[in-house]
């Protein structure tokens, strides 16, 4: 969502800045959210599945070693709880308790050596569907004005509606990170001005012309 509304407003403050007329902005604009939240989405889909074909690739190397050298597993197990601190007697006795169970041996082997669950390599579906519906409400937010009026008004009300949207979206996220609400407030805020007014600054030193 931050994407969008950076990436949007940025597009629409520079393409405004170069004074053509309201229908330009808008279609800028129009086009920044649709081709952005299509490239988010497509990149989301296609990282997801890359990431979920190496797990899977991983899982099944995993799962041969467990039944042609289970041995060999059991003494890595042994090895992963010691090193977190478990007594060593312990240690073995949960490693073997672990590898009587096949499904279970494979999630905990899985957890230990590369932080995979099995159960939860996520879906490139979803992630690209949220990826796409989040850019389009970020993006949307400084697009409205210019659906509704154009010239200044529309920049003013461009430019409030962004600053208010990044400032919100960096509260929430300064909050859910454990900062104040503030710091996250301002660093987003800060990051979007910057954005904005570079981008708005090139599009008045080159002019619709």
């Amino acid at each position: 969502m931050s994407d969008g509304l950076v990436t949007n407003v940025s597009l629409i403050l520079g393409f405004a800045g170069a004074h053509p007329a309201a229908s330009v902005v808008r279609l800028a604009g129009l086009a920044g959210l649709v081709a952005g939240a299509f490239s988010m989405a497509a990149g989301e889909y296609l990282s997801m599945t890359v990431q979920r074909e190496l797990f899977e690739r991983e899982l099944d190397i995993e799962r041969r070693a467990l039944r042609d050298s289970p041995e060999l597993e059991t003494e890595e197990l042994i090895e992963s709880f010691v090193r977190k601190g478990m007594a060593p007697e312990l240690a073995r006795r949960m490693a073997v308790e672990v590898m009587s169970h096949p499904e279970l041996a494979l999630e905990t082997h899985a957890r230990e050596e590369f932080g995979v669950d099995p159960a939860a390599l996520g879906s490139p579906v979803k992630a690209a569907a949220a990826s796409f519906v989040s850019f389009v409400l970020g993006a949307f937010l400084p697009l409205l004005p210019w659906l509704i009026g154009g010239g200044g008004g529309a920049i003013a009300w461009s430019i409030g509606l962004g600053a208010v949207g990044a400032a919100t979206l960096g509260a929430v996220l300064g909050r859910l990170s454990g900062r104040p609400w503030w710091v996250g407030a301002m660093r987003s805020l800060l990051v979007a001005t910057v954005a904005a007014g570079v981008t708005a600054a090139v599009g008045h030193a080159v002019g619709a012309g």
